[in-house]
């Protein structure tokens, strides 16, 4: 088979945050630079973040980048790599004033200055009272970047394949990356983008759970190419349960919300959090607020009918504040649940959300990997950013606010690394036919038709199955048996059949091989946190309640051959200042 071929300086595989922030960086250099997006690049999922990108700006309260820092760490739950994150701390404070003057339409403070809203695990001070550090474009902040980006990757001619699907990568028999067959979603037709460099921005993979906030693209897609290239799949055992989800929805209820005065109580009408978090109260860290949720809904104090969610107050601070602060939450809760929060409260609890494991990076972007079993390497050509990436800013638990940072100053950071590469290496390599076979098999695969069991019936399956066995608490029983099932579903996959393709949409094909991505990155997910015997950040284990120092200050890392589980060390070192040694995490 004959496949077309196109060729680049630069592949940017994601258009959202990260990779259009690098895009634009690169095409700005005037390289041929290519983004390919299975949606039109507004649609990308940092599109739905809302409430807001860190930056100790101090615009309301005194701030800066160092009690940054210290928040970012402590949230860590002391599992972050404190070089990367002094240097997103850093880079904070330049990068939201690029963005500025980018186009992005932030909410203004009476001075003109940029709007800045408190939000969870924040403060002043190393510890002290609670930060106002989160800039926001009213509650649509993500839409408001994305927007922007787009607009200026357009002004500096990059080459956009929108509704293209990534296969897989192309690599050499030295390692290098060379870049990636894709498939024109609409045609079937595939195409091979080779490319002196690549750039995996691919996002998360939240739709391995059954409720969830992501949209239904955040397959994994970019987590599961890395590990068919042989990348390990770094501390995916650390996925971020969102508080305040819609109850029964999954539908995002920003942190903002509460940031505005917003405030959580139970059936009894108590505000809750005062039990579990007597300092910072509704805006303690995530992974703190969702498991008092849980516990309270598993202790009988949950409200409604089936007393399984909790309710979430806004009334108080009056229609003006909601209106022009929340405007977005306000339409999400007169659409889906009919109400009026500026008069009734949310219904709400924990729903799957962000993904702090992914592909391991250094803080430029580079991506690492053992070399056989021993020490990491740079994987020439490749490069991640954003959510599908592990840097590791983020460890055991994301602070609110972060996510939109990291992939700004990453996707940046990528960007400028890769102009240097493509600096000292100049030319295309060449390009093996194995390595097109190979990507190209994958692709023959699903043209299976005929009787069998559907897409549909197993994707269903393995998201109950992942919420059933990889929640907000787990043990190792019920981890054991989540692996053991997730083995014979996987087993399952060979019998799976499409439907004739004269008669359906070729996005068939397209879910075929999203199946196929969920299921790689949701065993990475199991397997990881069955074998982390301690409870730290967002992997909260019954069966082992304490966090353990001594023998887990550790990164995990996936193997998919074999479900291999090796191990790395916490880089505790920052760049220029002291380090945060460990101690008890409170609020």
């Amino acid at each position: 088979m004959s496949i077309p071929r196109r060729h680049f300086d630069a592949l940017i595989i994601g258009a959202g945050g990260a990779g259009l922030n690098a895009a634009r960086r690169l095409a700005g250099a005037d390289l041929r630079v290519a983004v390919v997006s299975k949606v039109f690049p507004t649609r990308s999922h940092t599109v739905a973040a809302q409430g807001g990108v860190n930056a100790a700006l101090a615009n309301v309260l005194p701030d800066n980048w160092h009690w940054h820092m210290f928040d970012t760490v402590k949230g860590s739950d002391y599992l972050g790599d404190q070089d990367a994150i002094e240097y997103m701390c850093r880079e904070a404070i330049p990068t939201v004033y690029e963005l500025e003057h980018a186009g992005v339409p932030f909410s203004r403070l009476d001075s003109g200055k940029i709007y800045q809203r408190a939000f969870g695990g924040q403060s002043q001070d190393f510890g002290g009272d609670q930060a106002v550090r989160t800039c926001a474009a009213a509650d649509r902040t993500g839409h408001a970047m994305l927007h922007a980006l787009y607009q200026q990757n357009l002004r500096a001619r990059t080459h956009f394949f929108d509704e293209f699907f990534a296969i897989d990568l192309l690599r050499d028999d030295e390692g290098c990356i060379l870049g990636a067959l894709v498939l024109e979603i609409e045609t079937g037709e595939p195409l091979i983008i080779e490319s002196k460099t690549t750039l995996i921005a691919t996002g998360g993979y939240g739709q391995v759970y059954r409720t969830t906030t992501n949209a239904y693209i955040n397959t994994g897609d970019g987590m599961a190419m890395a590990l068919r290239a042989g990348v390990p799949l770094q501390d995916m055992e650390f996925f971020q349960f969102h508080p305040t989800g819609v109850a029964g929805k999954g539908i995002l209820i920003t942190e903002g919300a509460r940031g505005e005065g917003g405030y959580l109580i139970n059936a009894r009408g108590e505000r809750f959090m005062e039990r579990y978090a007597p300092r910072a109260l509704d805006l303690a860290s995530r992974d703190v607020v969702s498991r008092a949720i849980a516990t309270e809904v598993r202790e009988g104090r949950g409200c409604g009918e089936e007393a399984d969610h909790v309710l979430l107050k806004l009334d108080h601070l009056g229609r003006d504040v909601v209106g022009r602060r929340l405007p977005g939450i306000s339409d999400i809760c007169r659409t889906f649940l009919g109400l009026d929060p500026a008069e009734q409260p949310i219904p709400i609890f924990p729903t799957a959300h962000y993904a702090m494991g992914g592909i391991p990076t250094d803080r430029f972007g580079r991506v690492v990997a053992p070399a056989g079993h021993g020490p990491e390497e740079i994987v020439p050509g490749l490069y991640a950013a954003g959510e599908c990436a592990c840097v590791s800013v983020h460890g055991a638990n994301r602070l609110g606010g972060n996510s939109l940072l990291d992939i700004l100053v990453f996707g940046r950071a990528a960007g400028t690394d890769m102009l240097q590469f493509l600096k000292e290496n100049p030319n295309h390599r060449p390009l093996p036919e194995a390595a097109v076979d190979k990507a190209a098999s994958r692709l023959a695969r699903w043209d299976r038709k005929g009787e069998g069991e559907s897409v549909a019936k197993v994707k269903a399956e393995l998201r109950k199955l992942m919420e059933d066995h990889c929640s907000v608490f787990r043990t190792r029983e019920v981890m054991a048996e989540g692996v053991e099932k997730l083995k014979a579903l996987r087993e399952r996959i060979e019998g799976v059949r499409l439907k004739d393709h004269s008669r359906v949409f070729n996005t068939a094909r397209i879910e075929a091989l999203e199946l196929d991505n969920l299921m790689d990155v949701g065993m990475a997910t199991l397997c990881s946190a069955l074998y982390r015997e301690e409870s730290r950040g967002a992997h909260s284990r019954i069966d082992f309640p304490k966090r353990n120092d001594a023998d887990w200050m550790k990164h995990s890392l996936y193997q998919r051959e074999g479900d291999r589980m090796d191990y790395k060390p916490v880089r505790t070192k920052p760049l220029t200042v002291e380090s945060f040694p460990p101690k008890e995490r409170v609020y």
